[in-house]
């Protein structure tokens, strides 16, 4: 049985006040939901606070869900908000993707071949680099094996402004590597 038919079974049951659903949906998405959620704040502490209020709401609103999208974009949607929101809170962020023209991405994987055991520390390093908008794509992508689509119904933007920043994002991220790999090899 897939992953995502599990997630609705269980979702049905916590609707209905089943205790020890929720605590296999917890233990389904967990430790995702933290490195998602930490990646964006690294603050351990401030992500797991985060992380258990994501699955309070869900606790509280898994009657809600639709089935309009995959359970895990929904899940996400909710970390990413929450996330946001406290992000928000901390700094004031504005962007504007309207600036950029729409560009064809039609190589997601290029980056995801990059990814070696030999440089999985650069990525990681270049990864911190980017601005939120732009990382959070990329680890929705690569980490968590979203698509596009997915991704635009969680940050709640069209699918190509997710193509504009993911193509941004690759950009910079091979200019990172090259400098650090510039920077090991001397």
């Amino acid at each position: 049985m897939s992953e995502e038919r599990i997630s609705v079974e269980i979702l049905n049951k916590i609707s209905s006040g089943d205790e020890s659903a929720f605590a296999d949906f917890y233990r389904l998405y967990e430790s995702r939901l933290y490195r998602f959620i930490c990646s964006k704040l690294n603050d351990s502490f401030e992500a797991s606070d985060i992380l258990h209020e994501v699955f309070l709401e869900v606790w509280r609103k898994a009657d809600k869900f639709e089935g309009r999208s995959k359970v895990s974009t929904w899940l996400f949607g909710i970390a990413y908000y929450k996330t946001m929101d406290r992000l928000r809170k901390k700094i004031p962020y504005t962007v504007d993707d309207e600036q950029f023209f729409e560009i064809k991405d039609d190589a997601p994987a290029q980056l995801s071949c990059m990814v070696t055991v030999e440089n999985a520390g650069d990525v990681r390093f270049c990864l911190k680099t980017l601005k939120d908008v732009h990382r959070s794509v990329m680890e929705l992508t690569f980490y968590n094996e979203l698509s596009y689509r997915e991704i635009a119904t969680i940050i709640d933007c069209p699918e190509n402004t997710v193509k504009t920043r993911m193509f941004h994002a690759k950009q910079l991220i091979k200019r990172c590597l090259t400098n650090r790999m510039g920077v090991h090899s001397s």
